[in-house]
């Protein structure tokens, strides 16, 4: 029998987290890397498609009684949730075309770039039309947007880089207008914005260092406390460099600064999705040397397609296994406490060369003028954990879990709040995710929750079943089932009033 504790795990030194991290991080996203040697099959004939793919439900052999039901963000109180919203400041997608999918799927926050260099144009003269019509119509939908101070702006010498990887701005005059824009933001949007990002994965480009960051850090921070005295304010945006962030943190602490830091954000896009280590390195740093800060995932997610280009280029990926990937990254990072954005809500057009360069990391597919071709399984299966996984619930650590099979497992469980229902979910999780949705049955025993009307729940389809009185067990010790479907993707084993639920 193989016993899963359900409870974060106690965290390890700095040194040993730092270690691992540096073994299990990948590259992130902008690094140009040589296509690999696929066949013909693993790349996608055509660079658009206007159907979803049609994903074959796992084989679960139980009474389908009704379907997981969703929510606006609108219907939600709060969560930690957040959709990206990223290179609006670019062009890479345009709001206006994808706003009504905003709302509907149910994310609270919706992380944005401000885009320095799309607000000024002209010495002085700031234009904020675009970003006031896209941070309202968030708002209209009950989405909070947090807007980053990024990037530099090719008006004024000396004024950094435009686009990812790109320099800081550095030749007083640049830094002078940057500190003007910042205070000018913040001005303009502190009615309406509480969160600020402070530049987007300074740690890709080894050109930046982690001295002149933590100069821009600062002076940023100040310039934004000034004019909004109680926001919160993130640091780094990490890419994937650790010691960069402990440089950072070490000049921060030893300039007795922490204190204008609120929390770490940090990328990450690793084969396997249950790889949390960065968030564990991290918090171990904080502990070290801001204890006051927390962690946040501020950017992560799958290509639906395989892609030569950016995070988790060269494999064979699909609409099926994208949404797989985004559901396990999303409860592995939400059983350790940490606040996560989805990267991101749609395909995304880049420039690269002077070519349309698709990243596909979108849970919106993108006709080639940037509309919404459809909406991905990957929406779909968000759509569900960010309805379920409010602030509504809370971590059951004192839950265990004990399985007969060999296969490892991930696993947590969650409490509502009010009822008491528990909500866990489960999945396999040695391996990244597969194409084939087939089960293992498996006996699960959950020691510390006794069930009363236990139910199975597919977050990839939304399927909700029955479990019938010959499949489990309960005493007052805990509660054991017999031969439940899993895989490689979460499936929920919950109260069935702990979910909401439609008919089928």
């Amino acid at each position: 029998m193989k016993r899963i504790v359900i409870r974060r795990h106690p965290l390890a030194a700095a040194a040993a987290q730092m270690a691992a991290l540096m073994l299990a991080v990948q590259l992130h996203s902008t690094t140009n890397v040589a296509a690999a040697s696929l066949s013909a099959e693993a790349r996608s004939p055509s660079p658009f498609s206007t159907e979803p793919e049609q994903i074959k439900p796992p084989n679960v052999a139980l009474p389908s009684i009704g379907r997981l039901a969703v929510r606006h963000a609108r219907e939600i109180a709060s969560s930690t949730w957040s959709i990206g919203g990223e290179t609006l400041d670019r062009d890479f997608t345009v709001y206006e075309n994808y706003k009504a999918h905003v709302g509907p799927l149910g994310a609270k926050g919706i992380r944005l770039q401000a885009g320095w260099a799309k607000c000024e144009k002209a010495p002085g003269v700031y234009d904020w039309a675009w970003l006031d019509a896209i941070v309202n119509d968030a708002l209209a939908q009950g989405v909070q947007p947090w807007l980053e101070t990024s990037y530099g702006n090719t008006l004024y010498a000396g004024g950094g880089g435009t686009g990812l990887g790109g320099g800081f701005p550095k030749s007083s005059e640049a830094l002078a207008a940057w500190d003007n824009w910042v205070r000018a933001l913040v001005r303009h949007f502190k009615d309406r914005v509480r969160e600020w990002e402070i530049w987007n994965e300074p740690d890709l480009s080894k050109a930046n260092t982690s001295e002149e960051y933590t100069a821009l850090f600062i002076r940023t921070a100040r310039a934004i406390r000034a004019e909004q005295p109680g926001a919160r304010i993130y640091a780094l945006a990490l890419a994937h460099r650790l010691p960069f962030a402990e440089e950072f943190l070490r000049r921060l602490h030893e300039a007795r600064q922490a204190d204008l830091m609120d929390a770490v954000t940090f990328h990450g896009y690793p084969h396997n999705p249950d790889n949390t280590s960065e968030a564990d390195a991290l918090r171990a740093l904080l502990k070290q040397y801001a204890p006051h800060a927390h962690v946040r995932q501020g950017e992560t997610g799958a290509p639906s397609k395989w892609q030569p280009n950016y995070a988790l280029s060269n494999k064979p990926w699909s609409e099926n296994t994208q949404a797989k990937w985004d559901l396990r990254r999303m409860l592995a990072h939400h059983a350790k406490e940490v606040p996560m954005s989805l990267f991101t809500i749609m395909d995304m057009h880049y420039l690269r060369d002077g070519r349309v360069d698709m990243n596909w990391k979108g849970v919106l597919a993108a006709n080639p003028d940037k509309t919404v071709a459809y909406r991905k399984p990957s929406y779909l299966a968000a759509q569900r954990v960010f309805s379920i996984f409010d602030d509504t619930l809370e971590r059951a650590r004192d839950v265990t879990l004990t399985s007969s099979t060999t296969e490892k497992l991930a696993a947590a469980a969650w409490r509502h709040r009010q009822s008491g229902g528990v909500v866990a979910a489960v999945w396999q999780n040695a391996a990244p995710p597969r194409d084939a949705n087939d089960t293992t049955p498996t006996d699960l025993t959950f020691a510390g929750v006794t069930f009363a009307e236990p139910v199975l729940a597919d977050l990839l389809t939304g399927a909700v079943f029955a479990i019938p009185a010959d499949r489990w067990s309960a005493d007052p010790n805990g509660t054991t089932f017999r031969k439940l479907p899993l895989y490689d993707s979460p499936v929920l084993i919950a109260e069935k009033p702990a979910l909401r639920m439609q008919d089928k």
